[in-house]
């Protein structure tokens, strides 16, 4: 039970904040708006209240096998996301409220004045709607190629220019269809790589479309072959071992806690693989066995905070997801917010330490919430070079 609660512990915090919001706000709107407005009105707000506070209990309980097996798939996807939206948009609703009462109110003189501040006050409660608005229906759908430049140190001619295509994250499921996994594919295919990836959570719960999706990742090409690890909501599906066995009927290798030799004109890589490793373990226990003396040493782990354990090993550079880039980000003060900040700092992009190198994609999916902002899907292009100074982080 101790166990439960620490897990759950950062939704149990955010529940209760939302909660609080949501009751602060209705008590402020009975005290003040609706003081002396009709009963029906009062008990209106009350009830609404109450209803919406069980409502995201329900979002957080749906999280549980117990609660989840009496909804249906879709209502364990988009039914969840709603209320989560709606707990979003709750907390701004409040925060609009509260940030109105500094607006000042417009006065019967000033035709311009009076405008400029209806449309402040109208913009404080639209732009939360708007921005969920776009991350849900056009962000979350902008599959992109993103290219980027990895300087090896001391890289062997033989590997200058070895092009390595990532797809991560994917979370098949009411969120993802597979007409948009298939155009993600298809620019993974353009970019005729040497080496394809796949790098973790194939999908995101028990019921969906995992044979779909390894269909459809069998068009997946690279020229040494198609190779991945597995990420934490494989384990979560009880599906490690299925995916494994039917990714490899389908031409594609997930490595788990193991490695393979990949020879390119007279030089090796040594491709390793493992599965997510859990916060509450020691990471990559025994990956040093892993580890060939001579090749470069590429990991592929789902969650990148192993890069610093990575690096201390000898693996010179470290291949991750997870994070989705933050999914939703925010930039306040030239600070970058987003959630996945609170459990790694290697979020986005390449990281450096000493000689090796992380590299960390967004990925294609979203889950939870089905929105994007500030974090576009990606199909990650990798390049390496001996070149030091060509680290460039481009969108294409």
């Amino acid at each position: 039970m101790f166990e439960l609660l620490v897990r759950n512990l950062p939704d149990l915090i955010v529940l209760s904040i939302v909660i609080f919001i949501q009751f602060s706000g209705a008590m402020w709107v009975l005290r003040g708006p609706a003081r002396s407005a009709a009963p029906w009105i009062r008990w209106s707000v009350a009830i609404g209240t109450a209803l919406s506070s069980m409502a995201v209990a329900l979002a957080l309980g749906m999280r549980f096998a117990r609660v989840a097996r009496y909804f249906p798939a879709w209502w364990l996807s988009w039914g969840r996301a709603w209320l989560v939206i709606w707990s979003l948009l709750s907390i701004c609703i409040f925060v609009a409220l509260l940030a109105s009462k500094i607006v000042p109110t417009a006065s019967p003189t000033g035709v311009s004045r009076r405008r400029f501040l209806n449309v402040a006050r109208a913009a404080l409660f639209a732009g939360p709607a708007a921005a969920i608005g776009y991350g849900t229906f056009i962000e979350r759908t902008s599959i992109r190629l993103r290219e980027q430049t990895i300087p090896i140190p001391g890289l062997d001619p033989d590997l200058e220019g070895l092009k390595i295509v990532q797809l991560s994250d994917i979370h098949m499921s009411p969120f993802l269809s597979l007409r948009e996994l298939e155009r993600a594919i298809g620019i993974a295919n353009d970019t005729r790589a040497h080496i394809a990836l796949v790098t973790g959570d194939l999908i995101t719960g028990r019921g969906d479309p995992v044979d779909a999706c390894l269909n459809a990742l069998a068009r997946l090409r690279g020229d040494a072959g198609v190779f991945g690890c597995l990420g934490n909501h494989e384990i979560y599906a009880g599906i490690e071992q299925y995916v494994t066995e039917r990714g490899r009927g389908l031409g594609m290798w997930f490595l788990r806690q193991e490695n393979t030799r990949l020879t390119f004109g007279e030089h090796a890589l040594n491709l390793a693989g493992v599965d997510y490793q859990a916060k509450r373990e020691p990471y990559l226990v025994g990956a040093e066995g892993l580890i060939e003396a001579g090749a470069l040493n590429v990991l592929l782990s789902h969650n990148p905070d192993v890069f610093p354990v990575a690096a201390r090993k000898g693996f010179d550079l470290t291949i991750s997801g997870h994070t989705h880039g933050g999914q939703v980000r925010v930039e306040i003060l030239r600070e970058d917010l987003n959630i996945a900040r609170f459990y790694t700092r290697y979020v986005d992009g390449l990281y450096r330490r000493d000689s090796s190198s992380v590299f960390v994609t967004r990925g294609i999916g979203t889950i939870v919430l089905p929105a994007r902002l500030g974090s576009p899907p990606e199909v990650a292009l990798l390049r390496l070079t001996a070149d030091s100074r060509r680290t460039s982080d481009g969108l294409g």
